[in-house]
């Protein structure tokens, strides 16, 4: 067993090419089971999304598990926010023939496993320049996407029949997009109460998301490098020395080799 938690650890924590090619896998099974999980939303259950649901919550909780297991902290691993999401995606499935899908939306919380593991930011950190210089505006963007598929999910289940398929997922997704705008057309509108609170809730939470995510795409691109002197944590991504207390800087980077 010691073997397997040390070889596991290796995969989850480590920066060999092995290790970086286990993650990105773990990435593109968590991009498919978002994917997955929005697109089936609005559908009718049928025996195969039943087990295509088990699957799907089998690895999660597998991964889950080893996660776990390998982590030198339990509480902190339990409280960090793509922890609790998986949590919840695990529990929405166990519950969904008991409630009869009515918490399908919670299973986009997903994407929060995308955006907050810190060895895949890490990873595109230092592999990608591109994400070294657009990662907030790339996690900005990824958080509102989160939110509004989300809140769209929870608009379907609440205010439409489940019998409204594709075409009332398509309304709550116009309805949610224009409440965030505050463009507010109208013909789409929550009536009760708990509708009302939900539109302000969109309302502010997601103005403050778009604002956010406009900020960051045009503000001037910086890396996330933090100084060892002074703390500075966001430098241009040719830079050589802190220009805050001038200490030299080591920003990893490829370079250019293509001269």
């Amino acid at each position: 067993m010691d073997d397997l938690r040390s070889t596991l650890k290796s995969l989850y924590d480590g920066r060999s090419a092995r290790a970086r090619r286990f993650r990105y896998g773990l990435i593109l099974f968590d991009s498919i089971s978002i994917v997955y999980f929005i697109a089936t939303a609005a559908l009718t259950s049928t025996p195969l999304f039943v087990t295509l649901n088990a699957v799907f919550g089998v690895f999660i909780v597998l991964d889950l598990a080893a996660r776990l297991w390998i982590s030198t902290n339990l509480r902190k691993e339990l409280m960090r926010i793509y922890t609790l999401a998986d949590l919840v995606v695990v529990i929405s499935l166990v519950l969904a023939p008991l409630m009869a899908e009515s918490f399908a939306f919670l299973r986009v919380l997903r994407g929060l496993r995308l955006i907050h593991a810190y060895h895949l930011l890490y990873d595109l950190r230092r592999e990608s320049m591109f994400f070294r210089k657009h990662e907030d505006a790339i996690l900005a963007a990824v958080n509102l996407l989160v939110f509004i598929f989300v809140i769209t999910s929870l608009v379907f289940v609440l205010t439409f029949d489940g019998d409204a398929g594709i075409a009332g997922y398509v309304d709550a997704l116009y309805f949610t997009v224009a409440t965030l705008t505050t463009t507010g057309f109208g013909d789409i509108t929550l009536t009760t109460t708990g509708g009302k609170l939900l539109s302000v809730f969109i309302m502010v939470v997601g103005v403050a998301l778009f604002v956010q995510l406009a900020r960051t795409i045009f503000q001037p691109a910086k890396v996330k490098h933090t100084c060892p002197e002074c703390g500075l944590s966001r430098h241009e991504s040719d830079a050589v020395h802190c220009k805050h207390c001038g200490t030299t800087l080591k920003i990893e980077t490829k370079g250019d080799t293509s001269g």
